[in-house]
């Protein structure tokens, strides 16, 4: 069987860096809504949502988190590691039909306890509209 398994600890150095971007589709927020139960009008119902300082439909915010993760699982550390912790600051709306690119930077690397520290943005074009922090559990090799 082919090895699954992402970076390993001895692998990883500060500064590495990894994204992943995906344009989020009306089909993709109605799905995350009903995956999440999270049914909140301003993601669904465009009437409601024109009432709001949004004035348009939302994507939701932990739609970036996943974006994030998918980073963390998929990339930089990729499989094998655990997520462990998620800090997150939502600074702007995505858009239905925006282009959203998660983008995690190890900042810091603790051996002896196994854990990585990663810089989390999410930017939509040019403007950062979710940043934070992910604290990651990585394999050593044997």
């Amino acid at each position: 069987m082919q090895d699954l398994h992402g970076y390993y600890l001895e692998d990883l150095e500060v500064g590495m860096s990894d994204s992943y971007e995906k344009t989020i589709s009306e089909a993709d927020v109605n799905l995350f809504a009903e995956l999440s139960g999270d049914t909140n009008p301003v993601h669904l119902d465009e009437e409601y949502a024109a009432a709001t300082p949004f004035k348009q439909r939302i994507v939701h915010g932990m739609f970036c988190g996943a974006l994030i993760s998918t980073v963390a699982g998929t990339k930089l550390p990729g499989p094998g590691c655990i997520y462990l912790d998620q800090q997150i600051k939502f600074k702007a709306p995505v858009l239905i039909g925006d282009t959203a690119k998660a983008t995690g930077t190890i900042e810091e690397i603790d051996q002896r306890r196994r854990r990585v520290k990663m810089r989390t943005d999410v930017h939509v074009g040019d403007k950062l509209v979710a940043t934070g922090y992910a604290l990651l559990m990585v394999d050593k090799r044997g």
